[in-house]
């Protein structure tokens, strides 16, 4: 069953690189026109030169209200991924205001200001997916995360209370939540031998996601073959909260 994204305009944000920068492309190579959105200029040149004319891209930051303008304002928008997020692992006793606010600002705050406007163009419109990136911490809890897990558990439940109140507007909402993904931001992490084994002993299928994984799932959720599927989160984490 092949899926086609033909004539729809998905926008992604966080799209330079990693996880943003492949569902970019696959939302690309599925059919999609694809606004990328980063703050790096440079980033999405390379993506648009990838994306075979299909990528355009927006440099912009969205902690930023005018980002927000810009996706009101957009003629038509099919798909948001919602994907712009950060990390600080640290002891929660030792995380100071700046890092909480900084993580609190990013990972909750601009994902509902993002996604408040994408539903605003999207109910008028009367149809549209988005697609929240949540985590795996998004339902666990773990050591030097409880931050991140705080958003992520945000994440989750604002994405079930969105699909409620839109599903009379025709827009779903939905998340996908993957374990720890192999990047080259990961890589350094993961010559730590301790980590690496602590992450692994905890992945019963005893592998890493990739980048191409999460993509894959997304281009899913995005398409009418998923068409009744609303505030759910789709786990990619090879068995870790299953346990």
């Amino acid at each position: 069953m092949k899926i086609s994204l033909d004539g729809q305009t998905a926008l992604v944000t966080g799209a330079g690189r990693g996880l943003g920068r492949a569902i970019a492309l696959a939302l690309a190579e599925a059919g999609a026109s694809v606004v990328a959105v980063a703050r790096t200029a440079d980033d999405l040149e390379s993506l648009a030169q990838e994306g075979a004319g299909q990528i355009q891209p927006l440099v912009a930051d969205v902690l930023d209200t005018a980002f927000y303008a810009q996706i009101e304002a957009m003629e038509r928008l099919d798909i948001l991924v919602n994907n712009a997020g950060g990390n600080k692992p640290m002891p929660m006793v030792d995380v100071d205001d700046a890092t909480l606010d900084w993580m609190l600002d990013l990972n909750v705050r601009s994902v509902f200001k993002t996604a408040q406007a994408a539903a605003r163009r999207m109910s008028a419109q009367g149809s549209g997916v988005i697609i929240n990136m949540s985590s795996q911490m998004g339902r666990v809890g773990s050591p030097r995360r409880t931050v991140y897990c705080l958003s992520k558990h945000a994440v989750e439940g604002l994405t079930k209370a969105m699909a409620v109140e839109l599903a009379p507007s025709g827009v779903r909402v939905v998340s996908v939540a993957p374990t720890f993904v192999e990047t080259p931001m990961t890589k350094t992490m993961f010559s730590d031998p301790e980590f690496s084994r602590f992450v692994l002993d905890r992945i019963p299928m005893g592998k890493l996601a990739t980048a191409q994984d999460v993509a894959a799932a997304v281009v899913f959720l995005a398409s009418r073959q998923a068409g009744l599927i609303t505030g759910e989160s789709l786990a990619i984490d090879g068995g870790w909260t299953a346990q």
